[in-house]
């Protein structure tokens, strides 16, 4: 070849590349505006291998490990549509929505193990129709979350929510803490003003996306995660490990003489506005016609060290009690369907906190709310 031939082909070369270069360039760029303008994360979110090419998980996601085949995710449309709830409601399906923390969830349990695996194991009949409860605890301490779960779960036709409670799940600091409402801000806003929530609803802890955050670049994260989701879930269907189990410390018996909680000191301290009791009303309203049983969850009570001022290493004595007192008073004045449980279960039955059970303890718990659901179908409306 010649030498100019070769320094004209170079040339075209070079042009080529260049052009190529500068068209993919222009593609990212437009990419990236186009999926901030349309923030198609929502769409993606809902489309799921599991309910159609394998089993829908029997609670949410939670986790970090691979080897559970599980993990943290923040996108709503992506939890709810890899769990059974998103399955088609059966014609004789009775559907129980059962809200709460990580002792719903099943911290420490298998899938069957948990609350509303020994619920479904009862196999209830309920006004005729075959009982299903549907797990939607999630393991964070926040009763903000738990409303967030509970009025988008209000779009699976629900008949009946059961939303099992703590004190622990009630101070106002601690409503916001949890990733999942903090990434929802979009969820949580509205909320927050429909029902009044003493919350600000400029929180700084609120994440909030700008133009960047929004675009393809910005959510590659989001984006990950809903791929990771579904690549696990063809080998949780496969083993059916969706947490794995560890040795843990077992909570304690003796305890300490500190009988501050969160700050305060004394009953009279706690009041019903300085627990979010009003998060708890807004969801009697977010359920509108449909049925709602609270429950506040039974806790390990200690009977070593210390134990004549603490029931456990979460709560001092005088601050449960006046918890108990006030939602009793709640319930009375609101009409709430409300149970109170806390100490329904023997200390023995609890694991590594004062709300985790024991396989044995949430068969207990599961025949002490199936003969409270069976008691609630049976009475006329």
């Amino acid at each position: 070849m010649r030498g100019w031939e070769w320094l004209t082909e170079s040339r075209y070369t070079l042009l080529f590349v260049v052009r190529v270069f500068i068209k993919a360039i222009v593609l990212f760029i437009a990419a990236n505006l186009i999926f901030a303008i349309v923030d198609p994360i929502p769409l993606i979110g809902q489309i799921s291998i599991y309910n159609l090419f394998v089993p829908g998980r029997e609670r949410l996601p939670y986790g970090e490990s691979s080897a559970a085949y599980n993990l943290s995710l923040n996108s709503l449309e992506a939890m709810f549509s890899s769990h059974t709830v998103s399955r088609k409601k059966a014609d004789n399906e009775f559907r129980v929505l059962v809200m709460g923390d990580s002792s719903v969830w099943g911290v420490l349990l298998d899938n069957l193990d948990t609350l509303t695996g020994k619920l479904n194991a009862a196999s209830l009949d309920i006004r005729g129709k075959q009982a299903e409860f549907y797990n939607l605890g999630h393991p964070i301490m926040s009763a903000t979350k738990d409303l967030m779960l509970m009025d988008y779960g209000m779009r699976y036709q629900p008949d009946l929510i059961m939303w099992l409670v703590t004190l622990e799940s009630l101070p106002y600091p601690k409503q916001i803490e949890a990733p999942l409402v903090q990434n929802n801000a979009a969820r949580v806003q509205p909320l927050i003003e429909r029902y009044q929530l003493q919350l600000d609803v400029n929180d700084a802890r609120f994440v909030q996306r700008d133009f960047w955050g929004r675009t393809l670049v910005g959510q590659r994260r989001a984006l990950a995660d809903w791929w990771r989701l579904q690549l696990y879930g063809i080998n949780w269907a496969a083993t059916g490990i969706d947490q794995l189990y560890k040795d843990y410390e077992p909570r304690s018996n003796d305890l300490d003489t500190d009988i501050s909680w969160q700050g305060f000191t004394e009953a009279n301290e706690l009041k019903e506005n300085t627990l979010a009791t009003d998060i708890i009303k807004a969801g009697t309203q977010v359920v509108g016609d449909i049925p709602l049983i609270i429950v506040n969850e039974p806790i390990f009570v200690a009977d070593g060290v210390n134990s004549d001022l603490r029931y456990n290493f979460w709560y001092p004595k005088w601050a449960y009690d006046r918890y108990r007192a006030i939602m009793q008073e709640l319930a009375a004045q609101n009409g709430w369907h409300y149970i109170d449980l806390w100490d329904a279960i023997s200390p023995s039955e609890f694991t590594d906190s004062p709300v985790h059970l024991t396989p044995q303890g949430s068969a207990q718990l599961g025949t002490l709310l199936g003969d409270i659901v069976s008691e609630w179908a049976a009475t006329p409306n």
